[in-house]
């Protein structure tokens, strides 16, 4: 689930501007979309590109955005290792990054070089890079959304025809126009949230102008559900929909489908947080901050080892004793992927005194991997996936556990069903 951006100025001056800033400011609020890979590539008469491991104000000091002192920028955030900007050298040049996977090539890095390429042999042929946008997204099938930056000085952003990858458009004033994942990347900018990419559309900024084109071939919307329920922020919009009202609309849900009596309601920092709220006041029941994080901010179900997994959770989850000690508690966790993190997370509860503890989930249990790049573990490690609700409370030491069932998810989305990728719930269409 890599986090993406592009900024792009306009107007006669717009050489003067050292964009690498603003890119690094927007990938900030993208963060926690990918905590591996960190890359900006600046274009300015030639591409300019640092890509390493590790945070984004790690990897980027004052001097490294010296160096890339071009005045169009990408940035790029990514959960994966070894991922990086696609570069492509001829017919035409161009730096391209990209969430999801285009259905091409034999892997997700050799799928982004394969797309690449096509969209540069399709700039080269038609000499339009809007037309050229377009053609690709009618070829390449898959859930993607992407946003390169050409020779020619134009930046091309687009989804595939499904829209299962989010991708944003906004600007400031009449000087910058943007292309991100979330609107929050836009927020922190100062910018104006204008519009939602829809499936199967590209966008081409140009210095005088932005244009849209559209895909005929355009399916059916296929957005991520996952989205709504723990990728995205919820300061953000996705496909016009208000993440933290979907939270907190999961929330109510959970409390009018599985009341308990119980002295609190606590969430699992952060993206839980707005399923409590709601929680809470749909049960007229106290709320109360259960925990306090340690250092950075660590999305632990995207970390890559058990080990960093579970240390994470320590870091992240600090216990507050005097909120839970001789309390039952109902505890609001956004997912469980392998069960492991949340075993953890009961256990630190009760040895700080919590009596009893009663678990709801804001979604359904995970029962596929993500054919679209989601890191989602193999089936066999997905632990909603073949055990009842009361064999998992044993498993993770709760005193009862329940899941939001899908047509509450699908009805606090507020989305039509069959707008809405289900997969990783086990769901697919007729």
């Amino acid at each position: 689930m890599p986090g993406i951006i592009g900024i792009y100025p306009f107007g006669l001056n717009r050489e003067n501007w050292r964009i690498s800033r603003f890119v690094y400011y927007g990938l900030l609020a993208l963060q926690h979309r990918g905590q591996e890979i960190s890359s900006i590539a600046t274009f300015g008469g030639e591409f300019k590109e640092i890509t390493q491991k590790g945070l984004v104000d790690e990897v980027f000091n004052e001097d490294r955005l010296k160096q890339l002192d071009g005045f169009i920028g990408l940035g790029y955030v990514s959960p994966l290792e070894n991922s990086k900007p696609i570069k492509v050298s001829s017919p035409v040049e161009l730096i391209l990054v990209g969430d999801g996977i285009p259905l091409l090539g034999e892997s997700r890095d050799k799928a982004w070089k394969a797309f690449a390429e096509l969209l540069s042999d399709e700039i080269s042929r038609v000499k339009n890079a809007l037309k050229a946008g377009v053609n690709v997204i009618e070829q390449v099938d898959g859930g993607y959304s992407f946003i390169a930056l050409t020779e020619n000085q134009e930046m091309i952003a687009g989804r595939d025809k499904h829209g299962v990858k989010p991708l944003e458009v906004g600007s400031l004033g009449f000087d910058l126009g943007a292309i991100a994942s979330e609107t929050s990347a836009l927020d922190v900018l100062g910018m104006e949230h204008a519009s939602y990419i829809k499936p199967g559309e590209v966008v081409k900024f140009d210095p005088y102008s932005i244009e849209r084109a559209r895909a005929k071939s355009a399916a059916q919307s296929s957005y991520c559900s996952f989205e709504y329920v723990y990728l995205a922020r919820p300061d953000s919009i996705i496909n016009g929909i208000p993440v933290y009202a979907v939270r907190e609309r999961i929330g109510e849900a959970l409390a009018r489908k599985f009341p308990v009596e119980a002295d609190t309601v606590i969430g699992v920092p952060e993206t839980a947080i707005p399923f409590a709220i709601g929680y809470s006041r749909a049960a007229g029941m106290k709320l109360d901050l259960g925990f306090i994080t340690t250092g950075r901010k660590i999305r632990t179900a995207i970390k890559p080892s058990v080990f960093e997994r579970i240390v994470g959770v320590q870091l992240k989850l600090n216990p507050i004793k005097s909120v839970i000690d001789g309390k039952d508690i109902v505890l609001i966790d956004d997912s469980v992927v392998r069960g492991t993190t949340l075993r953890n997370t009961v256990w630190n509860l009760k040895r700080r005194g919590a009596r009893r503890i009663h678990v709801r989930i804001g979604s359904p249990p995970l029962k596929s991997p993500c054919p679209f790049g989601v890191e989602i573990p193999p089936p066999d490690e997905l632990i909603g996936r073949a055990l009842s609700e009361a064999e998992i409370a044993e498993i993770v030491g709760a005193d009862t556990f329940h899941f939001l069932p899908l047509k509450d998810l699908i009805s606090s989305i507020r989305l039509p069903r069959n707008s809405l990728c289900l997969r990783c719930w086990g769901e697919t269409r007729d």
